[in-house]
């Protein structure tokens, strides 16, 4: 069975749990009445009672906003209620509920703000498609501008549900409930920041019914992918633990440098370092525990790829953009065994992505950061970077690991994954060169791609949020044990 924890569920397939329940004989009022339970119930765990707006939209998120005033009011919290629009307009259990308000309902305006110590931001949830404006934006502006502690219901609203994106204007949230599983705009930035704490409440809605959506993305986390991590066995020797063959260039050799010491640390049982006549010494001095051969142009590398005991390539990492490296690409494609692709390999490809992606016809897995991603696949998906990252996948053929403080890990098949542990400290050089080496020696111990791809995301957030401030690149392979080791102790190892 799915996991409400992990799941992730677009706009449309939370409307589709909502009605899937309904017709399940779970009745929308008792849906209505719970979610503004949920809300009230956080807000009294978290906050003394005190002066209190709640502002409700025109929908059901404003259904929502009025259960939370009546909750609250009978509990003894001086509440205030606003109403973007008018009382006799709002229908079906929006407009049950606010008949059983039994209070003033007050225009929707900044004026509602006089006073209030919290909100109650039940403006809009995460279908809003259009930018507020008129009263709305006005009064989501002056939040901010008051720096009034508030509550989201769903989303903060003026968040995008399916991409994070501000539409206009949004308020920065303490806290937002939201309802069943999160939206991608809960783990996307912008909206990610905005949202502030997260609360996921269970409202009634029957756990059978994720299996029946069916969600295709979900929060990146070893529950996913741990049945498929590639721990030693006693029988292995150091080939069939894997051997990951990296490229390294001839002038930036810290990138490949860190690069294999993370494949190591990640379990490779042997990686190559292959690289230029005029580097070779640099390698050989800097990296002991690694081998090393001379690379001088792409057959040789063929050559080296095309032995039975090398499992997986990674290929860009201070390569420059040259035409060898290019060369390089289409010749390890060319073997169709599992390649990483990163920084100058994708670069190269700038003036000519369709011959990169003619070029992959085995396990290949992309990891660009958004520089390089608009340079190969320019606005391709549209707004949203979860969407984006799905549609390079399918044009491509490979796996899409778009980088970031909310990394997106997509297939071609439509599977995803979105990240929420990357620390910010992981934004220092050299962090993404230790990302391609974690992911290169798991693809290399006979992990699928895909999951290859969510593991390494995954265990380099941790690595890096687990030395914490003072982070730079070559630590985060250094903390990756202790990480292994919680891991396996899940396993049962």
């Amino acid at each position: 069975m799915a996991d409400p924890d992990k799941a992730i569920l677009t706009v449309a397939e939370m409307y589709r749990a909502d009605q899937a329940a309904i017709a399940d004989g779970v009745p929308g009022e008792r849906l209505m009445e719970a979610a503004g339970k949920a809300v009230a119930d956080a807000i009294i765990e978290r906050w003394p009672p005190r002066s209190l707006s709640v502002l409700c939209g025109p929908g059901n998120n404003g259904g929502d906003g009025f259960v939370v005033a009546r909750l609250l009011a009978d509990a003894g919290w001086p509440v205030r209620v606003g109403l973007l629009g008018s009382r006799d307009k709002l229908k079906g259990d929006a407009g049950i509920n606010a008949g059983r308000w039994t209070g003033s309902v007050e225009a929707l305006s900044p004026k509602l703000l006089d006073g209030a110590e919290l909100v109650v931001d039940a403006l809009f949830g995460a279908g809003l498609a259009r930018a507020l404006d008129g009263m709305a934006a006005e009064t989501v502006r002056a939040i901010g501008e008051r720096g009034i502690e508030s509550v989201a219901v769903d989303v903060p609203s003026g968040v995008h549900g399916d991409s994070g994106a501000v539409l206009g204007v949004a308020a920065q949230a303490r806290l937002t409930v939201t309802f069943f599983g999160r939206k991608p705009g809960h783990l996307l930035y912008p909206g990610r920041g905005l949202c502030g704490e997260l609360l996921v409440a269970d409202i009634g809605i029957p756990d059978e019914i994720l299996d029946e959506i069916g969600p295709s993305q979900f929060v990146n986390g070893p529950d996913r992918w741990l049945n498929l991590f590639p721990w030693p066995s006693p029988e292995m020797h150091k080939y069939s633990r894997g051997h990951a063959l990296i490229v390294g260039g001839a002038r930036m050799t810290g990138a490949a440098r860190m690069a294999a010491q993370a494949a190591r640390r990640a379990g490779a049982g042997v990686v190559t370092v292959l690289a230029p006549p005029s580097a070779t010494l640099i390698y050989r001095t800097a990296l002991v525990g690694a081998l090393h051969a001379v690379l001088d142009g792409s057959e040789e590398l063929s050559v080296h790829l095309s032995d039975s005991r090398a499992h997986a390539a990674l290929i860009g990492p201070g390569n420059g953009v040259t035409e060898e490296t290019k060369a390089n690409v289409i010749a390890a494609l060319g073997t169709k065994k599992p390649v990483v692709l990163d920084a100058d390999a994708l670069t190269v490809f700038g003036d000519d992505p369709a011959a990169l992606f003619a070029a992959i016809a085995g396990p290949c897995l992309l990891t660009p950061h958004e520089g390089e991603f608009l340079g190969l696949f320019g606005d391709v998906g549209g707004a949203g970077k979860l969407s984006r990252a799905r549609a390079a996948a399918e044009r491509s053929g490979a796996v899409v690991l778009l980088k970031g403080p909310d990394t997106v890990i997509a297939a071609p098949d439509g599977r995803a994954a979105i990240c929420g542990n990357a620390p910010p400290e992981l934004a220092t050089a050299g962090a993404g060169d230790v990302l391609a080496g974690f992911a290169v020696a798991l693809l290399a111990q006979g992990m699928p791609v895909f999951e290859a791809g969510c593991a390494a995301a995954w265990l380099h957030g941790e690595a890096a949020a687990a030395f914490g401030p003072g982070l730079i690149a070559e630590d985060i392979a250094e903390s990756l044990p202790e990480i292994l080791r919680r891991l396996q102790a899940k396993c049962g190892g």
